[in-house]
């Protein structure tokens, strides 16, 4: 008999390679915003949109920041090294909205996440997706790639009107999907707000290690660097 009957999946860069699209999105938006008139070398732009995201996504998660400030600052920042280029917030509501189209259109997924899906429908289990990710582009995302039907409820912060790690997020959670503590999973790669904010809502934890050089903090109930090992534990 399985221990679990439900299975909590973050997305992003879980199944979802938000990362490997994203780079590819950042390319078209450096095109499409001609902004080598400001950025002689784009790799600078690149850097400092990707410390600026990790930043902003922390703070956001934690709850110090509001979903309209990231949108802005994500762009806001970045774009101020641009050699005489001082972004109006308009321009980075620009930058913003042509970045969410091209990335969200995308369709490619982590390593082995469609043949564990498939694995796991077979296998009966409920799956929920819980994200932090914005409403509008989360649905986009499922759509491009192909998994929306694998899901039998997407649980999103802004429905529940909290942010993983909370334990708001997961009561909302258990509450959408009728999941039981005892019996649910949660698979994430991102430890503070996958994992801790699993173990804190007493959940048992599937940790997606996707930097194995550095293991994870404290104890988990799974430890895994590749999806297609979740297979031998599922």
């Amino acid at each position: 008999m399985k221990k679990y009957t439900d299975l909590f999946i973050d997305f992003d860069d879980t199944l979802y390679d938000t990362h490997g699209n994203a780079v590819i999105a950042l390319d078209e938006l450096f095109d499409a915003l001609h902004l080598e008139r400001w950025f002689p070398d784009a790799q600078v732009f690149y850097d400092r949109y990707w410390e600026t995201n990790i930043d902003l996504w922390t703070r956001y998660s934690r709850g110090e920041i509001t979903r309209d400030c990231l949108i802005v600052e994500r762009f806001r920042r970045p774009l101020s090294y641009g050699q005489g280029l001082e972004p109006s917030v308009d321009y980075c509501l620009e930058a913003s909205n042509l970045f969410l189209d091209f990335c969200s259109s995308k369709p490619g997924l982590v390593a082995g996440a469609r043949e564990l899906m498939d694995y796991l429908k077979g296998r009966g289990y409920r799956m929920h997706m819980c994200s932090n990710g914005f409403h509008e582009v989360q649905y986009k995302k499922l759509r491009a790639c192909g998994l929306h039907d694998f899901f039998d409820t997407i649980i999103l912060s802004e429905d529940a009107g909290a942010n993983k790690p909370s334990k708001q997020f997961f009561d909302y959670a258990f509450q959408q999907t009728g999941a039981q503590k005892e019996t649910t999973l949660m698979i994430g790669d991102n430890f503070q707000t996958d994992i801790l904010g699993a173990k804190h809502a007493g959940l048992d934890t599937a940790y997606f290690n996707r930097y194995p050089d550095y293991p994870a903090p404290e104890p988990v109930t799974y430890e895994v660097t590749r999806l297609c090992q979740l297979m031998d534990v599922l």
